[in-house]
């Protein structure tokens, strides 16, 4: 961090800081979302149309934040999420991340796409334990990555399930950008991979490769039937999807819209995680990701239901800025936020936090 920016003093100054430091190719593929990016916008707008109502003479000894998630405590509900390619922000990449996350005990989510090997990763921070998975298009590569990240050490299993194609990234179109040397993905290599056909004139790059190989709920009853870790499908939008998905028997949802990055046009995460919550009453923990920028953004997200919300580009503006530390301090600043937005709504821990918090605004 150089000394004349000044220290940040919330995540937006993390976020101006890091556009300065990277360049732009990599800021388009770290900042940017989906076609006109609307999804991308409402993440962050959907939570300012909240307004919190305060309860008050609520103090006392003994409050906290602590909670417990898949078995394991933690003392927050701020997780980092899966995030791919962390060497094109800073020469650490994810082992950066793991350290400045496990300063804070904040759970991690390890991206498969990540730049440095799983081992080195989980090895750097105590609290690095769920793995990120996507359905590779031959099983075989699947089962290798999940036995991989079992002899690891990881804890869960994170299935992404909402992007079968990349969305349409025109920031990245006008930047031009391509991918670096460094940001191989270091875990997939040496995976079985499928022959290619050549496409007939005509076919559909999309409907006749990517879809063809796509994963279905047929891939996630086969994965369940082959780890006892659990498992957590990222990327649940809709109720029907999250109750079919527990009906499988898997052990927790991420509401997730990929951070904006696939279609354009989604709801945000905050508008679905009520209904969606509804529909799970309790059975499985629910996760949310998306647009969480401040103390009172998470305490929102767990009010209308979420049990843990989950940052992704703040960790990254962190990483560029100062490197473990600067992960670290993002993940401080967002957990003293909480602490404080609690304190002044009435609530001594989490189970305080009700949808009675919570006013919409009309206007």
């Amino acid at each position: 961090m150089q000394p004349e920016d000044g220290l940040p003093v919330c995540l937006a100054d993390y976020e101006r800081q890091a556009e300065c430091k990277l360049d732009t190719k990599a800021w388009a593929y770290f900042s940017g979302g989906g076609a006109d990016e609307i999804t991308l916008r409402l993440n962050r707008e959907r939570f300012d149309r909240l307004c919190l109502m305060p309860r008050v003479l609520s103090g006392g000894p003994g409050c906290h934040t602590r909670l417990k998630l898949f078995g394991r405590d933690y003392a927050h509900p701020i997780f980092v999420a899966p995030l791919a390619h962390q060497k094109m922000a800073h020469h650490e990449g994810e082992q950066g991340t793991a350290r400045g996350a496990g300063a804070q005990m904040a759970g991690m989510a390890f991206s498969m796409q990540a730049s440095v090997a799983m081992e080195e990763a989980i090895a750097a921070s105590p609290t690095c334990r769920w793995f990120q998975l996507y359905f590779q298009p031959l099983r075989e590569a699947t089962l290798q990555l999940v036995r991989r990240a079992e002899a690891a050490g990881f804890e869960l299993l994170m299935v992404t399930v909402d992007a079968p194609v990349n969305g349409v990234r025109n920031r990245e179109h006008r930047a031009g950008f391509h991918w670096y040397d460094d940001a191989i993905p270091e875990n997939l290599k040496g995976l079985p991979t499928p022959t290619m056909n050549t496409l007939p004139e005509g076919a559909s790059v999309v409907f006749d490769h990517f879809m063809a190989i796509a994963p279905t709920w047929e891939d996630v009853k086969w994965l369940r039937q082959q780890t006892k870790l659990p498992i957590v499908l990222k990327g649940i939008l809709s109720a029907d999807d999250a109750e079919r998905a527990i009906e499988l028997g898997v052990d927790g949802i991420a509401v997730s819209n990929h951070g904006g990055r696939t279609l354009d046009t989604l709801p945000a995460t905050i508008d679905v995680i009520s209904e969606i919550s509804g529909v799970v009453d309790g059975r499985v923990p629910l996760l949310l990701d998306g647009g969480v920028r401040r103390g009172t953004d998470v305490l929102k997200a767990l009010a209308l239901g979420a049990s843990a919300v989950m940052i992704g580009r703040p960790i990254i503006y962190g990483l560029v800025v100062a490197g473990a530390l600067g992960v670290s301090h993002v993940l401080r600043l967002l957990r003293d936020e909480f602490e404080i937005s609690m304190a002044l709504t009435g609530c001594r821990s989490l189970k305080d936090i009700r949808p009675d918090l919570i006013r919409r605004q009309t206007a």
